[in-house]
């Protein structure tokens, strides 16, 4: 069931997430104070409304309390970040997402009520080092401090090879749950007995430790 979300700030992420949540058939409206930022999605959104988010008559006339989600991507200005936040909390808004300029903004954002806070700049750079580092490894996602989820590009001299004669699980402890293809198709918990075709992406789970250990291998 679609939902219907709130972004708050068109700037550069702003629009980048109201877009990508529209173009998934979701209900998605932008708000932003800058008139220029809300014309250039009137036609990419639901709709788009120029308005202060930190003005309690504006917030409360657009409806923003009956929005699923909400997310404040206001870009540089930490005060009207923090003053919406406790604005949408006061009003009943179920679930907030806001983006964070700095860890003590972040931390800030936390204990003022919202349920997730972002920093995507910071969140590109690590991804950016990793992908410097280790160009097999396409996509991270961290599960917690000690596990995570890797999208791995086999190397030229594993294809043909089967899944099974990588022995992964028990060289490794990393379990491959699907196998991604060239031609964007899945292969969820991959036969042990599949051939690695060459394009394929591994997606593997497992302890941190260990991806960086059979990354490293891959490297070699």
């Amino acid at each position: 069931m679609k939902k219907q979300y709130a972004v708050i700030g068109l700037g550069r992420f702003g629009s980048h997430l109201a877009r990508a949540l529209y173009e998934e058939d979701n209900e998605v409206i932008g708000i932003d104070i800058n008139e220029e930022k809300v014309e250039d999605l009137q036609n990419g959104l639901s709709q788009a409304f120029i308005a202060d988010s930190t003005d309690e008559d504006s917030m409360k006339g657009l409806g923003v309390r009956n929005f699923d989600v909400v997310i404040v991507a206001i870009g540089d200005d930490m005060e009207a970040s923090i003053l919406t936040v406790v604005l949408l909390k006061e009003l009943g808004v179920p679930y907030i997402v806001a983006k964070a300029l700095s860890k003590r903004h972040g931390l800030v954002l936390t204990k003022i009520g919202a349920d997730q806070v972002v920093f995507p700049e910071r969140d590109m750079g690590l991804r950016l080092a990793q992908n410097l580092m280790h160009p097999n490894i396409i996509d991270h996602l961290k599960l917690s401090d000690d596990y995570s989820i890797e999208e791995i590009k086999i190397p030229p001299d594993l294809v043909g090879q089967t899944i099974q004669a990588l022995d992964i699980r028990a060289r490794y402890q990393l379990n491959v749950i699907a196998i991604r293809h060239t031609d964007e198709e899945v292969t969820v918990a991959p036969s042990p007995d599949y051939s690695l075709k060459n394009g394929d992406l591994l997606v593997i789970i497992g302890k941190n430790k260990a991806l960086k250990e059979f990354s490293k291998k891959l490297e070699e």
